[in-house]
C-alpha cells in the first residue's frame, strides 16, 4: 500500500471501456503520513439511463478515448434535496446516474484483494452512493477493495410498466456486479472473491440477487444489514401504476408513462407513495400489512422467487450469507400518546393485525415484557415484524435447505450512554452503518450514535465484514436453525442464543408466501 508521501502521481486503471484517473486519499481523514488508498468515482458501468432507456434494461456505456477523470462523485438517481435524513446521502445531477466507485490500496491485477460490493438503502425509492458515511478508505486499509454502486430508484427502477423489462434496479445491480467481474482486477481486486453487502433496502438487494437467474456466479458471499424487504403482490403494483397513470393523465404504458418528464415522474412518484404521518395503529397495520410500496417482486423472470424462497432455494442460495438488524430499528418512530396506553397490549396487537397466537406468544417472550410502554410495545413489533423477522425466518429455512450455504445472525446492540442529553437511546435503524464503515467522524454520525461512539466497537463491527469478505467467515459460530448463537455488536461484545426470541415469536409454523411476506399474519 502506498503511504501519504509516496503519492506523486493520480493512479490511472484502464477498464473495459476506457482508462480511469483517480486520486490518492489518506486511508485516515486528514492524515499527513500513513497508507492512502487509491480512489476512483463516478465510473459508468452502463449507458445513460434516459430517453427511450429510461425504462429499459441498462445498456452498455460507450467506450471513451484518453483517460476519463474519476475524482468527482457522478450523477445520482436521487434527485433533488431530500433534506436531514439518517443517513446524509447527496444527490448529484446529471444523465450517467449508473455509475461505481472505488476505493482500493493496491490498483494493480496481481493484487487480488477480497472485492465488498455496497448497495446503498432508501427504501427503493431514494439513497445514494455519494455519502461520507459510505467512505471506503477503512475497508482499503485493511486489505479490502470497496466499491459502491448506484441503480435507479423508485417508479423509474421498479414500478410496473407494460412494454418494460421488470425490475430494471434489480438489472442495474446484475449491470454492476458484471463490471466487477469485468474489471475489478485492474483496480487490485479479485473477482472470485465478491462479497454483495448493504443495509436497509441494500439488505433487501442482498436477499433479493441469491434468487436472481442473471447474478448467478457474479458474488461469492452476501452480508445483508437490516433488510428492507418489499413485498407488492403484482395486483398492488399495477394498481399503482394506474394510479400515477390517471394523475400524469397519460396511459399505463410504456408509450405513455414514457411521454412524462423524469421530474414528473418522480413528483407523482411522490403522491402514490407517501405514507401518512403515523398515528400508531391505523398506520403502522397498513405497513406491515402492505410492505414497501415499491421494490424488488417476483415476476417470475428477473426475480422468479421471493426472498424467502431465493435465499433458501434460488440459484445463489449455496453462497455464505451473514445477516444482521439493529435492536431497535423503529423505536423512534412513534411519540408518546398516554390514550395508547390505557388500552390493553393484546388488543394493541390484534389491531396492529396480529392474530390472536402469535400476539400471545410475543407478549410472553422476555424482551416484549419488559417495553415499558404501549407505543414503546407499538415500535418493538414494527421492528421485529419489518426487520428483525427476517433474520430467523432466512436463517430457518436456509438450515432446512439442502443446497444452501452457512448463515451468521448477529445483532447490533450498542447506543449512546442515557446520560448523554439530546443522544438516542436506542440502536436505531441506520445506527450500526458509520460502525461497519469505521467513519465514526463522518458528518451527520451523532445524530445515530452521540458524541462518544466506542471505536473498539468499530473495530470490531467492521472487523466482522472485512474478516467475511477476506475467509468467509465472520468470527463466530454458525447459526443453523435461527436460534443463534448470534453475535451482539455491544460493549462488551458478546454471543448469545435465542438472541432473536421475540422476532421468532411472530412466525407462523408455515411458510406460506402470505406468512413469509407478512409475519403479523
Amino acid at each position: 500500500m502506498k503511504t501519504v508521501s509516496d503519492r506523486a502521481s493520480r493512479p490511472v486503471v484502464r477498464t473495459a471501456a476506457g482508462a480511469v484517473r483517480g486520486t490518492w486519499e489518506p486511508c485516515s481523514p486528514g492524515a499527513a503520513e500513513g497508507p492512502s488508498a487509491a480512489v476512483f468515482r463516478g465510473i459508468p458501468y452502463a449507458a445513460a439511463p434516459v430517453g427511450a432507456l429510461r425504462f429499459a434494461a441498462p445498456q452498455p456505456c460507450e467506450a471513451w478515448d484518453g483517460i476519463r477523470d474519476a475524482s468527482a462523485f457522478g450523477p445520482t438517481p436521487q434527485r433533488g434535496d431530500t433534506g436531514i435524513t439518517l443517513i446524509p446521502e447527496h444527490s448529484i445531477p446529471g444523465d450517467d446516474t449508473l455509475n461505481v466507485n472505488v476505493w482500493t490500496p493496491a490498483p494493480e491485477a496481481s493484487a487480488k484483494l477480497p472485492v465488498i460490493v455496497w448497495i446503498h438503502g432508501g427504501g427503493f425509492i431514494s439513497g445514494s452512493p455519494a455519502s461520507p458515511w459510505y467512505d471506503g478508505r477503512a475497508f482499503a486499509r485493511d486489505g479490502v477493495v470497496l466499491v459502491t454502486i448506484s441503480y435507479r430508484l423508485g417508479f423509474i427502477g421498479f414500478g410496473s410498466v407494460d412494454g418494460a423489462p421488470a425490475n430494471r434496479g434489480a438489472l442495474d445491480w446484475v449491470r454492476s456486479l458484471e463490471w466487477v467481474q469485468q474489471n475489478i482486477a485492474g483496480f487490485g481486486g479479485d473477482p472470485d472473491r465478491v462479497t454483495i453487502a448493504g443495509q436497509s433496502a441494500g439488505g433487501g438487494a442482498v436477499l433479493t440477487l441469491l434468487g436472481v437467474p442473471a447474478a448467478e456466479g457474479l458474488f461469492a458471499a452476501g452480508y445483508a444489514m437490516s433488510a428492507a424487504v418489499a413485498a407488492p403482490s403484482l395486483d398492488a403494483a399495477a394498481a399503482r401504476t394506474r394510479h400515477l397513470a390517471r394523475l400524469g393523465g397519460v396511459t399505463p404504458d410504456l408509450a405513455g408513462l414514457g411521454s412524462l418528464p423524469e421530474a414528473r415522474i418522480i413528483e407523482l412518484q411522490r403522491r402514490i407513495t407517501a405514507p401518512a404521518a403515523p398515528r400508531i395503529l391505523r398506520d403502522v397495520h397498513g405497513m406491515l400489512r402492505d410492505g414497501l410500496m415499491i421494490g424488488p417482486l417476483p415476476d417470475g423472470d428477473v426475480v422468479p422467487l421471493d426472498a424467502l424462497q431465493g435465499t433458501s432455494h434460488g440459484p445463489s442460495a449455496h453462497v455464505p450469507l451473514a445477516l444482521s438488524t439493529a435492536d431497535d430499528e423503529l423505536m423512534g418512530m412513534f411519540t408518546p400518546r398516554p390514550i395508547l396506553d390505557r388500552a390493553p397490549r393484546r388488543a394493541v396487537l390484534r389491531a396492529l393485525g396480529a392474530s390472536a397466537a402469535v400476539a400471545d406468544r410475543w407478549l410472553e417472550t422476555p424482551e416484549v415484557q419488559a417495553t415499558a410502554s404501549s407505543v414503546a410495545l407499538v415500535g418493538r413489533y414494527a421492528t421485529d415484524a419489518v426487520f428483525r423477522s427476517w433474520v430467523p425466518r432466512v436463517a430457518r429455512a436456509r438450515g432446512a435447505s439442502a443446497v444452501a450455504g452457512t448463515t451468521w445472525t448477529s445483532r447490533y446492540s450498542w447506543h449512546a450512554p442515557d446520560t448523554e442529553a439530546g443522544a438516542p437511546h436506542f440502536a436505531g435503524h441506520c445506527s450500526d452503518v458509520p460502525f461497519v464503515f469505521d467513519r465514526l467522524d463522518a458528518v451527520g454520525v451523532e445524530r445515530v450514535a452521540g458524541t462518544a461512539p466506542p471505536q473498539a466497537l468499530a473495530d470490531a463491527v467492521h472487523g466482522a465484514l472485512v474478516r467475511f469478505a477476506r475467509d468467509g467467515d465472520p468470527g463466530w459460530e454458525a447459526d443453523r436453525d435461527g436460534t443463534g448463537p448470534a453475535r451482539i455488536f455491544d460493549v462488551p461484545v458478546r454471543e448469545q442464543r435465542d438472541a432473536y426470541a421475540s422476532a421468532a415469536a411472530l412466525l407462523e409454523a408455515s411458510h406460506s408466501r402470505d406468512a413469509s411476506a407478512h409475519p403479523s399474519r
